[in-house]
């Protein structure tokens, strides 16, 4: 009689053990499928990026019912070109995508609706440790800048016209390397410097193959370098995902200024397996020394007309294009 009692309180336990199971198989199902999916394209993958890596790990989009599906297509005219297609919802690149499409006539064209950085996140990095170093260094010299008409090599541009120098005539810049490659050209020989985003700057500084002299972020100026934009049509037929969307940015943002270098870098650290939880403390203490970072999702007319005037100089715009235009505002 015990044995059979004992079975089947033994039965009992399993059956009320696979029910809880199934149960939170169903809720785990339930939560997933309330969930509105999100096609997301980053122009790189860089620690330069962290509120918004730190907005995917801390669960920030999930909370506000987002499910960020998240793409690399390397450079800005990429990630515009994914967004015309449809192949993603929203694009995260340089807002110089929106005016370079504005001004190709698309009807249904680019917002930017939320700026995730502010200054420009590159290193100037020499192959020799220069002490006090100026950009009247560059004189006579080649460094490798990245793609043309990118931002990169356009505030880079600006800032040595801002210091008096030719960027045409007294510095070769080399825009024939793709950016997933200027490391190793750099490495490879080319070039007496090179502009890179981290943790490559640091790489190159940890393998001593170069030192990092400059910021072109503290050089050229408060810009909305790097930000989310989508079609006219998708922000106007989503108000309130977009809203979301921005709300988990800023809790991202408010993260990052909140938070220690170590604290962030800790946040992040899944999303950059192949980086030292030290290199990241480190890469994100040298962001957070140049004021990369925005305090809001938010920018203004004025460092909208400044990244104009720095198209205007590299010659890719010959005429700004009104603020209103290409700012979505919920």
């Amino acid at each position: 009689m015990k044995k059979k009692i004992v079975y089947i309180i033994a039965i009992l336990i399993i059956f009320v053990l696979a029910c809880a199971v199934l149960f939170n198989l169903n809720k785990s199902n339930k939560n997933d499928e309330s969930l509105e999916k999100v096609k997301l394209a980053e122009v790189a993958h860089t620690i330069f990026y962290a509120p918004m890596y730190v907005a995917i790990e801390e669960g920030y989009f999930n909370d506000l019912g987002i499910d960020i599906e998240l793409t690399l297509a390397s450079g800005a005219d990429k990630v515009s070109a994914a967004v015309l297609a449809g192949d993603a919802d929203i694009g995260f690149a340089g807002s110089e995508a929106t005016i370079y499409v504005y001004n190709g006539g698309e009807k249904d064209y680019l917002k930017t609706f939320a700026q995730l950085t502010q200054k420009d996140g590159s290193f100037i990095v020499a192959r020799e440790d220069i002490k006090d170093f100026k950009l009247s260094d560059l004189k006579g010299k080649t460094i490798i800048g990245g793609r043309a008409g990118g931002m990169p090599e356009m505030t880079l541009e600006w800032s040595l016209t801002d210091a008096g120098i030719d960027p045409k005539k007294d510095v070769n810049i080399d825009t024939s390397v793709a950016f997933s490659a200027m490391s190793s050209a750099f490495i490879g020989g080319t070039g007496d410097f090179v502009a890179l985003f981290e943790p490559n700057a640091l790489q190159l500084e940890k393998e001593g193959y170069g030192y990092v002299v400059a910021s072109l972020g503290e050089l050229g100026g408060v810009v909305p370098y790097t930000s989310f934009f989508a079609r006219d049509s998708y922000l106007n037929n989503n108000k309130e995902l977009i809203d979301n969307f921005e709300k988990a940015i800023q809790k991202g943002l408010d993260f990052v200024h909140e938070k220690s270098d170590e604290e962030v870098a800790k946040a992040i650290l899944n999303q950059f397996p192949d980086t030292s939880l030290d290199d990241l403390t480190k890469v994100v203490a040298r962001y957070r020394s140049i004021d990369a970072w925005p305090k809001t999702t938010e920018f203004t007319e004025e460092s909208f007309n400044h990244l104009q005037d720095i198209m205007i100089n590299a010659k890719e715009l010959d005429s700004k294009v009104p603020f209103s235009d290409l700012m979505y505002e919920n």
